[in-house]
């Protein structure tokens, strides 16, 4: 079985090598991002592994499948840049890593919190430089704070847990059945639109669907609690960038945390440091002292990479002997 994936990195050629020793699979590993040039590159592949930034729209599938790709093993939870309708057309089978580790994620969107409430960012430069001085570092408690939890699946649970634990009153909004755990420790399902008016901290942790795009736009800022931390470790298509601006300059949105970002194609993942920034949008929210952009490292823990290489590889070998598990498939 030949398998080639794209967008990899040393840590993609570590973690899958590593997970490859039970199946013995031949593993390509190419640096070059999947899209309709360089869908040649996996003629005679069976098997393509793409991540979040990569093109796997019909045109992508449509050459894959000429050059006998019948797989799209995904080494991601979303599924967003897939064309799933095309893929069944094809008889292409499309799976992805449902879980790899939820804590990572939510871990992270904690850290996003604490960072840009305590000023962690600009007080560690300024203590570099020999300032100790406290103004402008103000911060506020958690504690006895709201938190509202966009989605609840595995990581917004996880995430409502760890901020209960912080002794917030979390307000959670999804349009599955309410999380028994999250209930057990006294959190509310309410309304979109009640979530936002009523908490300090929102943080998305919804999949990015044809529903949910662009879920907070200019009305929906409008509508939070004015001063309140928005945080987004979920998809860049949540969040409608071009909104965030006004609303940080008039101070509506007090704190924004990223760690996507809905044109972080081509950007995000690669070194860009000797280049101008050629997005204005994401240059101008970098410019803002209460905002701070990760670049989607959210997932990047070595328990989370070890558990994507291997479901990922594991999803292979399930298709391969007839019985698929975690298949994606377009919704009826």
């Amino acid at each position: 079985m030949r398998i080639i994936l794209f967008s990899s990195r040393q840590y993609d050629s570590d973690t899958f090598t590593e997970a490859n020793a039970s199946h013995r699979y031949e593993l390509h590993f190419q640096e070059s991002h999947l899209d309709s040039e360089t869908a040649v590159l996996a003629q005679g592949y069976e098997v393509v592994c793409p991540f979040v930034n990569d093109h796997v729209d019909a045109a992508v599938l449509e050459r894959l499948h000429a050059g006998g790709t019948r797989m799209i093993a995904l080494r991601s939870a979303g599924f967003n840049h897939v064309d799933l309708d095309a893929a069944a057309r094809l008889g292409i089978t499309v799976a992805r890593v449902p879980a790899y580790s939820p804590h990572a994620v939510a871990e992270h969107a904690v850290g996003l919190i604490l960072a840009l409430n305590r000023r962690l960012p600009r007080a560690a430069a300024r203590t570099r430089e020999g300032d100790f001085s406290l103004h402008g570092l103000l911060g506020f408690d958690l504690h006895g704070k709201t938190v509202g939890v966009v989605g609840t699946g595995m990581i917004g649970r996880v995430f409502g847990r760890i901020m209960a634990g912080f002794g917030m009153q979390v307000l959670a909004h999804d349009p599955g059945t309410p999380a028994d755990d999250l209930l057990a420790l006294g959190a509310r399902y309410v309304p979109l639109d009640t979530l936002l008016a009523g908490s300090d901290i929102v943080s998305l942790h919804c999949p990015l669907v044809a529903g949910t795009y662009h879920l907070i736009d200019g009305p929906a800022l409008a509508r939070m609690k004015r001063g309140a931390m928005l945080i987004n470790t979920g998809r860049g298509g949540l969040v409608e960038s071009n909104a965030l601006i006004g609303a940080l300059k008039d101070g509506q949105l007090g704190h924004l945390g990223l760690d996507v970002y809905e044109e972080e194609g081509g950007l995000f993942f690669e070194d860009h440091s000797n280049l101008p920034l050629q997005d204005d949008v994401l240059a101008r929210l970098l410019m803002f002292p209460n905002v701070i952009v990760t670049a989607h490292q959210a997932f990047f823990t070595r328990e989370a990479m070890s558990e994507i290489a291997q479901t990922t590889l594991a999803n292979v070998a399930a298709w391969r002997n007839g019985t698929p598990r975690n298949v994606v498939r377009a919704p009826v």
